[in-house]
């Protein structure tokens, strides 16, 4: 279930073609792509956190919440965390968005913050153990392979056989059209080319984004803000 790199790209430039707006290169399409992409899944927790907070939740917005949380499931993953002896702590995956639930010897580990740490251990009623495990994250110190790290307490020196696993929402990944040159023309390469891994039904969505960043690159305001008001039409038409 993805969204094909090449149906968009396609479609892209058959509108620029029909309006005579001007060329987008795979180069610059690859960026647009991705930066579209991106915005698509960000707005996803936006959209959950506004429709959450609406007052009853009948029915229309439940589906909606439904939906929302369908497209974001695609992007669920379970991975086990590789123990760093160095660091003395877990290195979290490199593709990590945000975190799920984290399983210590069978028990979820609850997040503290680092200034709290020291009151929870501090005290033998609030110090963690095997019944309450906790965590800490460090996201700007030492990294292995560009991922940032969990120290878990207790920390009873681990064995291969105390796993700890990660319930996580991962980042998209990173769409690109490739092509082969072929008599001074670009072919679409679909061997090494990366799909988008959002849900099938936003190729429309993808579609205006990349128009409207493709309106800046041509400097065409005009279709820019066509391309923008589009995208706004449809947003308020979910919402609505």
């Amino acid at each position: 279930m993805a969204v094909s790199i090449d149906t968009v790209y396609q479609r892209v430039l058959a509108i620029l073609n029909k309006e005579q707006r001007g060329y987008v290169t795979p180069q610059e399409f690859n960026l647009f792509a991705n930066q579209a992409q991106m915005d698509i899944f960000e707005q996803y927790f936006y959209d959950i956190n506004q429709f959450s907070r609406m007052p009853g939740n009948d029915t229309e917005y439940s589906d909606m919440l439904n939906v929302l949380n369908e497209k974001i499931s695609l992007f669920e993953k379970t991975e086990t965390l590789e123990y760093n002896t160095t660091n003395v702590s877990y290195d979290l995956p490199s593709d990590l968005y945000r975190v799920g639930t984290i399983i210590y010897k069978g028990t979820e580990v609850e997040r503290v913050n680092k200034n709290e740490y020291l009151y929870i251990t501090a005290s033998p009623i609030t110090a963690p153990g095997n019944e309450f495990p906790i965590y800490t994250k460090d996201t700007n110190g030492f990294k292995v392979f560009g991922a940032s790290q969990i120290t878990v307490d207790p920390d009873d020196n681990p064995t291969p056989t105390d796993l700890v696993t990660i319930n996580y929402i991962k980042k998209p990944t990173k769409v690109e059209w490739k092509y082969q040159m072929v008599y001074g023309e670009a072919l679409y390469d679909a061997t090494y080319s990366v799909n988008f891994e959002l849900h099938p039904s936003e190729e429309t969505e993808l579609i205006t984004k990349i128009l409207a960043l493709a309106g800046l690159l041509v400097q065409d305001l005009g279709f820019y803000q066509v391309a923008t008001a589009e995208d706004a039409k449809d947003e308020q038409l979910q919402k609505s």
